[in-house]
Order: C-alpha cells, then sequence, then structure tokens
C-alpha cells in the first residue's frame, strides 16, 4: 500500500514554510529588516533556538540574510532574472526602453484585468491609499515623490493580481527603472500638463479597479502606457532638436 509514515514537523521547519510563504506572496519584502530575534520567536510562538535553526535554513537558501549588530533582513533578490551584462545592454540601446515600455502595456493591463476580478477589499484599499498619496504629492508639487508614489501605485495593483510569479517578476523590471537602466522617471514630471495628464490616467486606472471593471481597468492602464512612450519619444525628439539648435546659436555668435 502507497502509504508512509506521517512524522510531526518540527517547529523551524514550520517557521521556515511561513517566512517562506510571506516572502513568495511578497508580504515580506527585499531588504526588509525582520523583528528582533526575541519579539519574532514571541510572534512565532517558538523558542530562539528553533528561531535560529529556521534562520540558518533561510539563509542557506538565499533568503536571508543577517547583519552583525544589525538583524536579519530579507536578502535582496531582486534583478537576478537579468544578468549584468544584459542589464548594461538595456541601458545603452533605445529599442529596449519601447521594448520594455511595450512589455509593462501587456503584463500590466493583464494585472489590472487580475486586480478588477481578484483584489480583496483591502487590496483595493491599499490602491486607493497610494493614489490619495499621489494626489497630495501633486499639489504640494513634488516630483521626487510623485515618482516614488507612481511605482507603488503600479506595484500595488501587481499585488493586487495575486500571482506570485508575475509580482517578483515586475519587481525585477521596475527596479531596473528605480536603478535608471531604461530611463529617468524624472523625465515624465518635468511639464505641467504631463504631470497632470498622469495623475488623471491613474485615476481613471483607479476608478475602474475601485468599480471591479476588469476591462476598465485594463483599457485605462494600456492607455497610460501608450502615453508615457509617446512622451518619451516627444522627449527625445525635443532633445535632438535642442542640441541641434545649440550648434545653431553657436555658429551663430561665432560670426
Amino acid at each position: 500500500m502507497p502509504f508512509e509514515p506521517v512524522h510531526p514537523e518540527k517547529l523551524s521547519t514550520s517557521v521556515v514554510r511561513q517566512i517562506e510563504l510571506l516572502i513568495l506572496r511578497g508580504i515580506l519584502r527585499p531588504g526588509e529588516r525582520l523583528p528582533a530575534e526575541r519579539e519574532l520567536s514571541e510572534r512565532l510562538g517558538v523558542s530562539r533556538p528553533s528561531l535560529r535553526d529556521a534562520v540558518a535554513e533561510l539563509q542557506e537558501q538565499g533568503l536571508v540574510t543577517t547583519r552583525a549588530g544589525s538583524g536579519i533582513y530579507v536578502a535582496d533578490v531582486l534583478g537576478s532574472a537579468f544578468s549584468p551584462a544584459l542589464t548594461r545592454l538595456f541601458a545603452t540601446h533605445d529599442e529596449a526602453v519601447f521594448d520594455y515600455l511595450s512589455f509593462r502595456r501587456d503584463m500590466e493591463g493583464l494585472a489590472a484585468e487580475r486586480a478588477a476580478r481578484l483584489a480583496s477589499d483591502s487590496d483595493l484599499k491599499v490602491i486607493q491609499t497610494v493614489f490619495e498619496k499621489m494626489e497630495a504629492a501633486h499639489a504640494k508639487r513634488n516630483p521626487d515623490e510623485e515618482g516614488v508614489l507612481d511605482a507603488q501605485f503600479h506595484t500595488a495593483i501587481i499585488e493586487a493580481s495575486h500571482n506570485v510569479v508575475m509580482l517578483h517578476m515586475m519587481r525585477s523590471m521596475y527596479d531596473l527603472l528605480r536603478q535608471g537602466v531604461f530611463y529617468n522617471r524624472q523625465v515624465m514630471f518635468r511639464q505641467r500638463t504631463t504631470r497632470s495628464a498622469l495623475l488623471d490616467q491613474h485615476r481613471a486606472i483607479n476608478d475602474a479597479l475601485q468599480a471591479r471593471d476588469p476591462d476598465a481597468a485594463r483599457a485605462a492602464v494600456e492607455a497610460h502606457l501608450d502615453y508615457v512612450a509617446q512622451a518619451l519619444t516627444d522627449q527625445r525628439r525635443a532633445d535632438r532638436h535642442e542640441a541641434i539648435a545649440r550648434k545653431r546659436l553657436e555658429q551663430e555668435l561665432r560670426g
């Protein structure tokens, strides 16, 4: 008969499984510090030796790191989808920028559609809260804060789609964007009209999600990323024209 004895699971194994799931589901994020050993053992209801065994196993798996005198941190596993050589290629060829935006358009459109169907009420409250922060940052005319919140807004949608593969893949993509590999996000906040248009686009995305309208959510995301691609195209054309105009000005001043 295909039966085997059932063995009680070690406490440390239970701890490992719980922390693995928190990382997998994106609840514990790369670089995030875990509570101190004493507090964490109390929260988990295990002894400190059992916790240490679990941390050692997680460290061996490459999921957490320990820093002397500082604590336990979720390992920074983002970006591992791309080799340094490929990342350098992305950064030096314009083709990658627009392929990146096309990929985001497809993936985030799908994520928004899923989120409209599958998100919990709490997921939608997170998205709403981030959007309200975006409105406040817009009123303060703080482009740095707007850029950070823009990334958080899109990440919240991915999280609300409840697909862990998509979550980690897109976090990796956003991390490359944060590093400036594809383009400088602040380019999108230079023009007053662009800033207002972007806020309106995020409002349309949020409204569709809050209404749980999958088709409208996907369409709003696609329209937003089409706008971003066109804005970048226009900015690059304007930069080229400005470079030519400066040369003409230099020539005139010499004469």
